[in-house]
């Protein structure tokens, strides 16, 4: 029979040192707060049920935990006495008879599966005490793990460590698995003879051994524990956390010039044979099919580009862009809710938004659909190989027929039949000889201004 797990995310620490009026927690990590990537990795665990304790925004952190994956019941913490007591909290849940109980922090928005399992694979080994720790460099700051014969035997803080035990570089990740059927008890017994007077989870190595049980600790990587604190801790987060993706997207099939200085949203997908060229940054909500090149200085979000189709250089999809297959949006142009059919180009310095243009049509630079009344949105419908003249404004709602052809400069307030020639533009006219006369005026304006000027 599966083992039964119930989470526990602390959540309701805060740090001063985060300058925010946001709950730490909430703070965004590739566009998604950050305690969304903790519950995304329990359930990748397989664990669906969370106790989440909360203290500041609370409302506001539960729904950022709250996902149909996983099912969430929010503790409010009234004090702060240190975790062993943020983690009695969720004392009601505890009791609901788990057979591992798994405490996590809703600050380590770079954790996977991998070492949550591990640590519940050591509760089903038998142990009582699981901890999670990781290898480092520099131990300054960190508890040590203390391990003999396997087994973990205490966790120092780095101001009551020995000179022998400051040079472990095993130390303390935070998180712990305990056995669900001793956890109450366990808990319980954690006192607050300390100098803060607080009750710290740490301690129950130390009382499990004491009453014959074993604990042992497993190791995970060090930048999955990386917890946040300050906004440079977030900056160092993101990057990390982008480094990671890169490199799964890469190693899938998508090719990237250089690496570094594309940014992606936490639900990006990339399929394989996608290239993308440096500098662009990914909104929420972008989807790119195979064979599509994303050139570079684009800014995409909410939008779909479906196979062989080209963006940029400098463009930006927003939200409802949805381009056809081997289309094409080129520099400086802007797309907005608004369908791109199949083989359709809109190459240069060009608005489209709440609109529809069909299959192989052609729009010519310059050109803006005027969607916005200053009060209503409306829409432009053009059709399959339609041919849009450069400098053209098409005033919504308003429609272009197939293989219709306006031309340039035009404004185009009417609807324009299928195969139909618009001229929307005033008639040219030309004055001989009088450019002269209107340079003289313009000059002598320009002087009387001066004058004006220096006599004030």
């Amino acid at each position: 029979m599966e083992r039964t797990c119930l989470a526990i995310i602390l959540a309701a620490g805060e740090s001063t040192r985060m300058k925010s009026a946001t709950s730490k927690v909430l703070h965004p990590v590739a566009g998604r707060p950050m305690i969304s990537h903790v519950v995304d990795a329990l359930a990748s665990a397989s664990i669906s049920d969370v106790a989440l304790v909360v203290g500041r925004d609370a409302d506001a952190v539960s729904a950022a935990a709250t996902t149909d994956e996983v099912a969430v019941t929010s503790f409010l913490q009234k004090e702060r006495l240190g975790t062993a007591h943020a983690v009695l909290a969720a004392r009601e849940a505890i009791a609901g008879g788990y057979d591992d109980v798994l405490v996590v922090f809703g600050d380590t928005p770079l954790i996977t599966a991998a070492p949550l399992k591990a640590a519940r694979d050591g509760l089903a080994a038998g142990n009582d005490v699981v901890v999670i720790g990781f290898q480092t460099a520099d131990p300054t700051g960190y508890g040590r793990l203390i391990v003999k014969d396997g087994a973990l035997v205490a966790i120092r803080e780095h101001r009551d460590a020995s000179a022998e035990e400051l040079s472990i570089t095993y130390c303390n990740g935070g998180l712990m698995a305990i056995d669900g059927r001793k956890a109450l008890d366990l808990l319980d017994r954690i006192g607050n003879a300390n100098a803060k007077g607080e009750y710290y989870l740490t301690d129950l190595v130390e009382i499990v051994r004491s009453l014959g049980g074993r604990a042992i600790a497993v190791e995970a990587p060090e930048e999955e524990l990386t917890g946040c604190n300050t906004r440079a801790e977030l900056a160092y987060i993101e990057r990390l956390w982008q480094q990671r993706r890169r490199h799964e997207l890469m190693l899938s099939g998508v090719s990237m010039i250089a690496p570094e200085t594309v940014f992606l949203s936490w639900d990006t997908a990339l399929a394989q044979d996608v290239l993308l060229e440096p500098n662009i940054v990914f909104g929420p909500g972008v989807r790119v099919e195979s064979g599509a090149v994303i050139h570079a200085f684009s800014h995409l979000e909410g939008a779909h580009v479906r196979a062989g189709a080209t963006v940029g250089p400098f463009a930006r999809l927003r939200p409802g862009a949805d381009l056809g297959a081997k289309s094409k949006v080129g520099n400086f142009c802007e797309v907005k809710n608004a369908e791109i059919g199949a083989g359709a180009k809109v190459n240069h310095l060009t608005y489209i938004g709440d609109a529809f243009v069909g299959a192989g049509s052609n729009i010519g630079a310059g050109t803006i659909t005027c969607n916005y009344d200053g009060v209503n949105k409306h829409v432009t419908h053009i059709g399959a190989n339609a041919f849009v003249g450069s400098n053209s404004s098409l005033v919504a709602p308003v429609s272009i027929g197939d293989g219709a052809l306006v031309a340039s400069g035009s404004v185009v307030t009417e609807d324009v039949p299928a195969d139909a020639v618009a001229f929307g533009r005033a008639r040219q006219e030309v004055k001989p000889g009088r450019a002269p006369i209107l340079r003289e005026r313009y000059e002598a304006e320009k002087a009387a201004r001066k004058r004006a000027r220096s006599a004030e």
